[in-house]
């Protein structure tokens, strides 16, 4: 578990590959913001989250497989990652940010195009 990272992972660069390529300049994990948002588009006043979706417990997601050993504790730790998102969001919401949250399953292979294209139709609306 030591080698998972927190930010730069594989998801959150296709995310940010896309948004570049297309015009959108941003700011990464601003520490000011509640949550750190993995992605600031300041212009948009909007930040993206792009979360794994082991650890921030994707309802019905396939790729969400509980472990065998210490169950407990991942059920805590999880349940303890959604309650913090949860707070984090409605945090940003009050201070007047729109929130995009992409989780891993939808940015695979035949679910990406549309992904990204719904967080690219959803940033050219607020604007």
């Amino acid at each position: 578990m030591s080698r998972i990272r927190s930010k730069n992972t594989k998801p959150e660069i296709m995310v940010r590959k896309f948004l570049f390529a297309n015009g959108f300049r941003y700011r990464l994990q601003d520490k000011k913001l509640p949550g750190k948002p993995d992605i600031v588009l300041r212009k948009y006043k909007t930040v993206i989250f792009v979360h794994g979706c082991f650890w921030h417990g994707h309802e019905n997601c396939k790729y969400v497989v509980m472990p065998k050993t210490r169950s407990e504790f991942w059920k805590n730790k999880i349940s303890s990652n959604i309650k913090r998102d949860k707070k984090n969001i409605e945090e940003l919401k009050k201070l007047g940010w729109n929130i995009i949250v992409i989780h891993e399953c939808e940015l695979k292979k035949d679910k990406k195009e549309e992904t990204l294209e719904n967080v690219k139709g959803g940033l050219e609306i607020i604007l």
